[in-house]
C-alpha cells in the first residue's frame, strides 16, 4: 500500500493509495490539506475494500506517519510501515544545504552574474550574426588544436570570448535533472564562473590576439570579478560543498537509482534478496558509526558538527521505518521473498504522468488552476492500462461504455432518491482546496462587497472594546 498526496502550488491536493506490484490505483480523493484525520479514513476505506496489505509505504510527513501507524494499530495488523528512502534523502539534503544554497543563489543574483553574462553573449552574437555559422566551426577547430592560452585573432577571438561567456550559462548540464538537493545548480554555476575567470586571466597574460578580442575578454573578466573578489562567495560555496559531500555519502550508502531502477519489484531467492538488503543496511549503519566517531565534540568545527547532527537526527527519528522490505512468500507461490519498494517512486511516477498529461492537454506550465478542478477519479483512469484490472472491471475495453452506463444509472438513482428526500447527497468532492477557491472569487472581487467593506471601514461608528479571549 503506497500512500502519498500531490497538488500544485498548495492547491488541488489529491490523496492516492496505490499498489505498485499490480500498478493499480486503489483509491483517490481530493483533500483540503494533508492531515492525519483526513488521510486515515481513506486508508481505512482501502483496507476494508482490498484487505490487509503486506506493507505500507509512506513519506516522512507527520500526517502520513500518524495515519499509517493509527491504521495498523486499529486493524491489529503486524505489517511493516516503511519510510520512503527518497524522501529521507530529500529531507536530509534540504536540511543540510538549503540555507547555504539560498545564500549562494542570493549572491549570484545580487551581482547579476547570469543577467550580465547573457547580455554580453547576446551582444557579441548580434555583432557576429552574419558570420556565426562559420565562426562556430572555426572556434571549435581552434580549441581542438590550440597548444597555448593565447586568443585567436580577429572575429575568431571575439567568437571565442562569446563561447567563454556562454559556458557558465550551461551549468544545468552538470546535474542529473533531479532538482535540489540531488543537483546544486547554483554551485555548478559558481564553479563554472570561477573556472572561466581564471581561464580569462591565462589569456590576458599573453600579448597575442588583436585588441578587439582582448577588449571583450577584459569585459568578461571584469563581469566575473565578484566570484574572486567577494569573500562571501568562496566561504558559502565551501560550506555548501562540504555538506553536499556528506549528503552524497548518505546517498551512496542507500544506493538509490532515482531514475526508477530501485522501484522494480523482483522475486529473488531468499539468500540473494536478504544479502542485497543487508548490504544497504550495513552501508548505512557503517556510515552512521563513522559519523559518530568523526563528530567533533567542541572547538571551531561548529559547521561540521551541525551537519553531522542533521544526518544522525534523521537516521535516529526514522530508524524504525527504514528497514523491513523483505516479504516472505507462501509455499504455494514458490516460497522465497519478494522485495517491497524502498521508495514511493512508483506513485511519484504516476503523479508525474498525470501532470505531464495535464500540461499537454491545457498547454499551461503552472497547473494550479487545473489541479484544483481535476476530479480525484482522474487518477483511476491509469488502471485502464492494466489488463488484469480491466478484466475484473468489465471484461474488456470493448465493454467499457456499458460499464460506465451502469455506473451512471446507479448514480442517477442515488441523486433522485436524495432529491426526493430533500437532501443534498453528500460527496467527498465538496472540499475546499485553498482559502480562496475560484468559486468564491466572483463574490470577493465584486464591486458591491468592496463598496460595503470600504463604507463600513470609513464609518464614524465608535470602536467596540473587545474583552480578552
Amino acid at each position: 500500500m503506497h500512500v502519498d498526496a500531490t497538488g500544485e502550488d498548495g492547491r488541488g491536493t489529491a490523496l492516492v493509495v496505490y499498489n505498485s506490484w499490480r500498478q493499480w490505483v486503489l483509491g483517490a480523493w481530493k483533500l483540503s490539506t494533508e492531515r492525519a484525520d483526513l488521510v486515515l479514513p481513506r486508508m481505512r476505506q482501502v483496507a476494508l475494500a482490498f484487505g490487509k496489505p503486506c506493507a505500507i509505504m509512506r513519506d516522512l510527513g507527520r500526517a502520513m506517519i500518524q495515519a499509517a501507524e493509527q491504521l495498523v494499530l486499529e486493524m491489529g495488523w503486524k505489517v511493516p510501515v516503511l519510510g520512503c528512502h527518497t524522501h529521507l534523502l530529500r529531507d536530509v539534503g534540504k536540511d543540510l544545504m538549503e540555507a547555504s544554497y539560498d545564500q549562494l543563489r542570493d549572491l549570484v543574483r545580487r551581482h547579476r552574474l547570469r543577467t550580465r553574462l547573457g547580455s554580453l553573449a547576446r551582444g557579441l552574437g548580434r555583432r557576429l550574426s552574419a558570420e556565426l555559422p562559420e565562426l562556430r566551426d572555426s572556434v571549435e577547430s581552434w580549441a581542438r588544436s590550440a597548444t597555448g592560452h593565447a586568443l585567436p585573432s580577429g572575429a575568431d577571438g571575439v567568437a571565442f570570448v562569446r563561447s567563454l561567456a556562454q559556458w557558465p550559462l550551461d551549468y544545468l548540464r552538470e546535474g542529473d535533472g533531479l532538482g535540489f538537493p540531488f543537483d546544486r545548480p547554483y554551485l555548478d554555476f559558481y564553479r563554472r564562473c570561477r573556472t572561466v575567470r581564471r581561464a580569462a586571466d591565462a589569456c590576458l597574460r599573453k600579448e597575442a590576439g588583436d585588441a578587439r578580442a582582448r577588449r571583450e575578454l577584459l569585459r568578461l573578466a571584469r563581469l566575473l570579478d565578484p566570484v574572486l573578489r567577494d569573500p562571501a562567495f568562496p566561504e558559502v560555496a565551501a560550506r555548501l560543498a562540504r555538506r553536499a559531500d556528506l549528503f552524497e555519502r548518505l546517498r551512496g550508502a542507500l544506493r538509490l537509482h532515482l531514475a526508477g531502477d530501485d522501484a522494480r519489484s523482483t522475486i529473488l531467492p531468499l539468500e540473494r534478496a536478504a544479502a542485497e538488503l543487508q548490504d544497504v543496511r550495513r552501508a548505512v549503519e557503517s556510515l552512521e558509526r563513522n559519523l559518530r566517531r568523526r563528530r567533533p565534540e567542541r572547538g571551531p568545527a561548529q559547521d561540521a558538527r551541525q551537519a553531522i547532527d542533521i544526518v544522525l537526527d534523521h537516521l535516529d527519528r526514522h530508524r524504525g521505518s527504514l528497514w523491513g522490505h523483505a516479504i516472505p512468500l507462501p509455499k504455494e507461490t514458490g516460497s522465497g521473498i519478494r522485495l517491497v519498494d524502498r521508495t514511493n517512486n512508483a506513485l511519484e511516477r504516476l503523479f508525474r504522468a498525470m501532470k505531464q498529461g495535464e500540461r499537454r492537454r491545457s498547454g499551461r506550465k503552472v497547473l494550479s488552476y487545473d489541479f484544483e478542478r481535476l476530479p480525484a477519479g482522474a487518477a483511476l483512469v491509469s488502471n485502464l492500462t492494466r489488463p488484469d484490472y480491466v478484466k475484473i472491471l468489465c471484461g474488456s475495453l470493448d465493454r467499457l461504455p456499458e460499464a460506465f452506463a451502469e455506473l451512471d444509472a446507479a448514480e442517477r438513482d442515488g441523486h433522485l432518491a436524495a432529491s426526493g428526500a430533500h437532501e443534498r447527497p453528500a460527496t467527498e468532492e465538496n472540499v475546499l482546496s485553498r482559502s480562496l477557491p475560484y468559486e468564491d472569487r466572483a463574490l470577493i472581487r465584486s464591486a458591491a462587497l468592496r463598496s460595503w467593506i470600504l463604507s463600513a471601514a470609513q464609518s464614524r461608528a465608535p470602536t467596540v472594546a473587545l474583552s480578552p479571549p
